[in-house]
């Protein structure tokens, strides 16, 4: 296999080179730190040895992300399989494997099995986004002897079947941990909004990069978000776009009335609700908007992130840890620009909190003006501001 190291800090390769290929291995670090990029270069490092090995995910849409990476970074003599876990759970176990109620699996009918297979000592797992797996999936790896390395982060969970970071450990038995530091993703002024929705002990370092200020908007209609969205578009035809929301229903609305307003802009949409075809798989390499549920926006990255109805909200505690650990989650998804949206009158308590150094508000009429790039015809502005 020939390996490449794609843009690792120096840093980033200590960390590597300091793991050594036998045993477990838990590695935490704070959004933007390069987890998956580790995780997939870990990952054909660990190939290089000459075992299989599986580079696995929670999401389907991080999968699809990972894929094009590994291939970017090394070819095959040893081949590095992406799969999501469920996939890999199944195949492991067979057409029968026995679901939970909480869309995982029998966990004790796993162990039973596991009690009578012969073990996977050959075989290296990588997890990208660690703290999405159950610690069922943990203690099977165990009994399984599988050589496992965990990347993870337990200030990123958005779902309710989640390992904190010593339930990983735990799990694995026999562990060595690690930490990595550094914000390579976000500018300063994103990574300083997400700091107000940290629930961890100690905030991460601020990362150097500057940028402009996230901002928030109204947006009273789904017809003024879409203007909002193409606008971007235009202003930045070479950039990826992450739309984030919270339900599939406003997916698809925002998708067919984007379809109708600019159909040249060829938006992509994902749902997990969706088994294949054009809502299943996405081409991540185009640049572009994609319009995502907040549930799939774990490990991602766009330039432009856009979060247009966070009046979702406004009827949650927002003192929350859930609630502060799903903004922190989707705020740093962002390179370089940060948008905010809400219906109503009134500003979604979390984000009203936020002092306007952080958040830049703009009313519906500068929103031209202040927001995207000059030149625009006074239809436009009007079409903003209704």
């Amino acid at each position: 296999m020939t390996l490449t190291y794609l843009d690792l800090t120096p840093v980033q390769r200590a960390l590597l080179d300091n793991l050594p290929f036998d045993g477990n291995h838990l590695v935490d670090g704070p959004p933007g730190s390069g987890k998956s990029l580790l995780a997939a270069q870990w990952a054909l490092m660990l190939a290089l040895t000459g075992t299989p090995t599986v580079l696995l995910t929670r999401s389907n849409l991080l999968r699809q992300s990972l894929a094009p990476l590994v291939a970017a970074l090394g070819s095959t003599d040893h081949k590095v399989t992406v799969a999501t876990a469920h996939s890999w759970l199944a195949n492991w176990y067979g057409s029968e494997a026995p679901r939970a109620e909480d869309g995982w699996y029998d966990w004790p009918a796993f162990y039973e099995r596991a009690a009578l297979a012969p073990p996977c000592a050959g075989l290296s797992l990588v997890v990208d986004e660690g703290q999405d797996m159950p610690p069922g999936f943990y203690r099977l790896c165990r009994m399984l002897r599988i050589r496992t390395t965990v990347f993870a982060d337990e200030c990123q969970r958005l779902t309710d079947t989640h390992s904190t970071l010593g339930e990983i450990g735990r799990g694995l038995g026999d562990c060595t941990r690690r930490s990595i530091e550094g914000n390579h993703r976000n500018t300063r002024q994103i990574a300083e909004l997400a700091g107000h929705f940290h629930t961890g002990a100690t905030l991460p370092q601020l990362p150097e990069r500057d940028g402009p200020c996230p901002r928030l908007h109204r947006l009273p209609s789904g017809g003024s978000t879409v203007e909002l969205l193409v606008s971007l578009a235009q202003r930045h035809p070479g950039r990826s776009i992450g739309v984030v929301v919270a339900s599939t229903a406003t997916q698809f609305d925002l998708l067919t009335r984007l379809d109708r307003r600019a159909p040249h802009l060829k938006a992509q949409m994902y749902t997990a609700q969706a088994t294949h075809g054009r809502y299943r798989t996405l081409d991540v390499t185009r640049p572009g908007l994609v319009l995502i549920h907040r549930a799939s926006a774990k490990g991602l990255g766009f330039d432009t992130v856009v979060v247009p109805d966070t009046e979702r909200d406004a009827a949650t505690d927002p003192t929350a840890a859930d609630l502060r650990m799903t903004y922190y989650v989707l705020s740093t998804r962002a390179r370089h620009e940060l948008h905010l949206g809400y219906a109503g009158e009134r500003e979604p308590q979390l984000l009203a909190d936020l002092p306007s150094g952080v958040l830049d508000r703009t009313r519906a009429g500068d929103r031209i003006t202040r927001v995207l790039s000059g030149g625009r015809d006074q239809g436009q502005v009007n079409r903003l501001s209704t």
